[in-house]
């Protein structure tokens, strides 16, 4: 850390550092200063809130401070940016770019050494080169007051390298800052500097973390894509084989048999594509929603039919009450939300059994529940039931199948309605999917709309 400069005539910082035992007095205050920001920084609020405490205790220990900022370099912009500010209008103060030497937080930067600038002559000088914009931004952030009266800055650069700098300003009271002001506002500088740091290294552990994640996500997804197309893929091309061979002579039923198998890979095929189709035009920010009035119970129904033509193993029971009222939505992103709720639950119930869909009208929205009495998720797996590409192991060690797409598609079509989504569930007994939609102020009767 290079010495602490003085700008200005030296023997104004020594003369006004007063008798001893007012020295000793500030001494204390600038101790017990550094204690409560060593405890702010402990706490470990995030960065915005724990500069923002900082800054403020720092004017409030400093005779001269009327205001304080923090200001951190962005390798985006190549400038540096307030981040925290206390004494100034902060949405102008915050615009302000600096370049590396420009005004007195880019010298400060540059050099990489506290600097004190104790008289408005040593101010003017030092800012005389800030760009009209930032000068303009400045002048609006301080209330059109003037330049400061006396000024001083430290780096925060801890092991040498540049993050930023704290700049303590006087605006209106005509006192000046001193030479012994700097050792303290370096020392906190420098936990400042601590604290940034840290942020920045817990931000690059998360984004490792998110990264490794979506990684590993992303294998299994193709090793999940491989195997659930390999699989109507073979039988695909099987049965067309077999039906393709020229000395087999197969009866109608055999061949119709062929071809409804046929026939259902091939649906498999299409809700695989359209799966992944879909997540990559709601992760692009494309996802349209058109909506008319529409009722809720016929899509159900809809919904179940299909389901019913795919899996003979259960039962289904649509139950919704006579007046169930007429939402705003669109009715093919919500009859898609209840096929893969519905689908959902035959997955999660590969044994069979009853799947119910029921509605439920309260004040301001319509809930709407599909239920299965299957194996169940386990706790730790249902908070993450709605994340793109999160497969899960049921509750009795199955692998289920399937992208991990139906359900992160649904919450987001749930949720451009305004509604939510959510799962419950208990190992052993079953899953209930529930979503929400609002009701619409102006309701018509159930023979209207679409569905």
């Amino acid at each position: 850390m290079e010495k602490p400069q003085l700008d200005g005539n030296p023997s104004r910082s020594t003369a006004t550092d007063g008798p001893f035992p007012e020295n000793l007095e500030r001494r204390a205050r600038e101790l017990e200063a550094l204690f409560e920001v060593s405890k702010i920084l402990s706490s470990a609020p995030d960065l915005g809130t724990l500069l923002g405490s900082v800054v403020d205790r720092l004017v409030g220990v400093i005779d001269a401070a009327e205001s304080a900022a923090v200001l951190l370099y962005s390798s985006e912009s190549g400038c540096l940016e307030v981040v925290s500010c206390s004494g100034y209008q902060g949405n102008w103060l915050r615009q302000i770019r600096l370049g590396p030497g420009e005004s007195i937080a880019g010298k400060v930067f540059q050099s990489g050494g506290a600097r004190l600038f104790p008289t408005p002559q040593d101010v003017a000088r030092a800012m005389s080169d800030m760009q009209p914009e930032n000068r303009d931004l400045f002048d609006k952030a301080v209330g059109q007051v003037g330049l400061p009266h006396s000024a001083m800055a430290a780096p925060l650069s801890p092991r040498g390298e540049k993050l930023g700098v704290l700049v303590l300003e006087n605006l209106r009271n005509g006192g000046s800052f001193v030479q012994s002001d700097l050792g303290f506002v370096q020392a906190l500088a420098d936990l400042l500097a601590m604290a940034v740091e840290r942020d920045r290294l817990v931000k690059e552990a998360e984004q490792a973390r998110v990264l490794e994640e979506a990684n590993r996500l992303k294998s299994e997804l193709l090793s999940t894509l491989s195997h659930e197309m390999r699989t109507p893929l073979a039988s695909i091309k099987g049965y067309t084989s077999a039906l393709l061979m020229e000395d087999a002579d197969w009866d109608e039923q055999t061949r119709q048999e062929f071809l409804k198998i046929i026939d259902a890979e091939t649906d498999n095929l299409r809700e695989l594509i359209s799966d992944l189709l879909e997540s990559s035009t709601i992760e692009a920010g494309l996802l349209r929603i058109e909506k008319q009035p529409t009722l809720v119970p016929r899509l159900a129904q809809r919904a179940v039919e299909q389901a019913n033509l795919r899996s003979k193993q259960h039962r289904f029971l649509v139950s919704f009450p006579s007046h169930f009222p007429v939402v705003d939505a669109d009715p093919r992103r919500i009859e898609q939300v209840l096929h893969n709720l519905v689908d959902n639950a035959v997955k999660y119930s590969p044994d069979g059994g009853l799947i119910v869909v029921r509605g439920e009208v309260h004040p301001t929205e319509i809930v709407v529940s599909v239920a299965d009495q299957g194996v169940g998720i386990a706790p730790e797996h249902l908070n993450r039931l709605f994340e793109r590409f999160f497969r899960i192991r049921s509750g009795i060690g199955r692998n289920v199948v399937g992208t991990g797409l139906g359900l992160p598609i649904a919450r987001t079509i749930v949720e451009s309605h305004g509604g939510r989504i959510w799962a419950e569930s208990t190992v052993g007994s079953g899953t209930t999917l529930y979503f929400t939609l609002p009701i619409d102020s102006t309701e018509g009767d159930n023979d209207d709309g679409d569905g």
